[in-house]
């Protein structure tokens, strides 16, 4: 069946591209080289674990997903509002105390920064959710430490919870990332709940194909060339169309489209665990307050959503912004500082599975965000996008497949 549209790729950015293609008639196919949607944000099941492929969170606050996805639907659980801070051989709770406040109380006086740090989060949780989104995409663009330090938070605030805290979400400890994306994070943040949904982050994308004719996407199938309106397969196949969308990550992206790129991204490592006993009682996250060991967090997935684990048993998600260490050392380090973190019973925690995502996210240090849209339209009957043609977050593949439909569409009508 030939197509009006070919979209290469059945990640959250082709299939948005391709539900505005639906809405409006416009036939399309969909091919994607893996065996299932998704691109990055994909789950396993394993020994009735659900393993999502790296550690990942659901903002109910994104703008793009509130209009597209039903959250009902999706059955969303969400974390606890803060952090357990590992610091000085203790935990130390920060709360969110807009959600919060009584439990917030008790992390007024702790190490984890001075109460001026903790007075400092509050002015700029204010500025970050004042304005429109599209207004704080526009504030001077710094790297984030810069803007931490601007702030005026001191380094024991910003090692001891915002490094591992925004690291483990930029993928970058040195916090090189653009203010932009600091600023985009924390509005986020303030403005939602961090989630699970209850069939893992995978549901996410299989809910968005199933709004599609399921014959208009095909898995396993591998594109090596692109022409603005010929695609053709590894298979040798070509797939003549109007126009074609390249719905990829950006590595590969520049591959098929011939551009010179370094093609810089960030990449992570997601340990996971089974115990009998979670480490932790609350579905909160821990971070990494000491700055020393392989470990940046760790969660208790199961904490939060009983449906990541079969009944009795724990599943415990350990990220390590590190994939040049050899696994079985990474591993032996991780056990080794988690060990002193929870005790010996760490020794009897079951190895489930590693992840090495070399490119979990593009890298966004400045000026990369100074356009904070970039062009989805390469050229007549060709377009990209990814979340590289917006920002590094679910919200950014979601608009760019969306823009890329709407460029798209308005050239079919020219």
């Amino acid at each position: 069946m030939k197509s009006d549209v070919i979209i290469i790729g059945a990640g959250l950015a082709g299939l948005c591209c391709g539900r505005v293609l639906e809405e409006e008639g416009v036939s399309f196919t969909i091919v994607e080289a893996s065996d299932g949607v998704g691109g990055r944000i994909r789950t396993d099941l394993v020994e009735g674990f659900r393993l999502d492929r790296g550690f990942q969170v659901f903002l109910t606050s994104y703008p793009e997903a509130r209009r597209v996805l039903d959250y009902s639907a999706l059955d969303l659980k969400p974390f606890l509002p803060g952090a357990s801070v590992r610091f000085a051989g203790r935990f130390h709770q920060l709360t969110d105390p807009w959600r919060q406040p009584l439990r917030a109380l008790s992390s007024v006086f702790s190490p984890i920064g001075s109460l001026a740090d903790k007075l400092r989060v509050a002015r700029v949780r204010n500025r970050v959710t004042g304005g429109s989104l599209e207004d704080r995409l526009r504030d001077p663009e710094m790297t984030t430490l810069e803007a931490l330090k601007q702030a005026g938070f001191t380094e024991a605030m910003i090692d001891r919870f915002f490094r591992p805290f925004l690291g483990g979400i930029f993928l970058d400890s040195t916090l090189q990332t653009s203010s932009r994306m600091f600023s985009f994070v924390f509005r986020m943040f303030s403005l939602g709940e961090a989630s699970l949904p209850a069939e893992g982050m995978e549901a996410i994308p299989r809910q968005l194909a199933a709004a599609l004719p399921s014959d208009r996407i095909r898995t396993s199938t591998r594109v090596t060339r692109v022409e603005p309106q010929r695609v053709t397969l590894e298979s040798g196949e070509t797939l003549e169309c109007r126009s074609v969308v390249v719905a990829t990550d950006e590595p590969a992206a520049n591959r098929l489209l011939n551009r010179e790129s370094s093609d810089v991204g960030q990449g992570v490592s997601c340990i996971y665990f089974a115990a009998d006993e979670p480490p932790i009682e609350e579905p909160i996250l821990v971070l990494n307050g000491d700055g020393t060991g392989p470990v940046n967090n760790l969660c208790v997935p199961t904490n939060v959503t009983s449906t990541y684990g079969p009944s009795g048993q724990s599943l415990i998600s350990v990220t390590v912004i590190d994939v040049s260490t050899n696994e079985a050392e990474m591993l032996g380090s991780v056990r080794q500082q988690l060990s002193e973190w929870f005790g010996s019973s760490v020794e009897q925690w079951r190895h489930l599975r590693t992840y090495r995502i070399p490119y979990a996210l593009p890298q966004q240090f400045p000026p990369a965000l100074a356009e904070p849209r970039r062009p989805v339209r390469v050229e007549s009957n060709l377009y990209v996008c990814g979340d590289h043609r917006d920002n590094a977050s679910i919200q950014g593949a979601m608009v760019s497949g969306r823009r890329a439909a709407e460029a798209l569409l308005e050239d079919l009508k020219s």
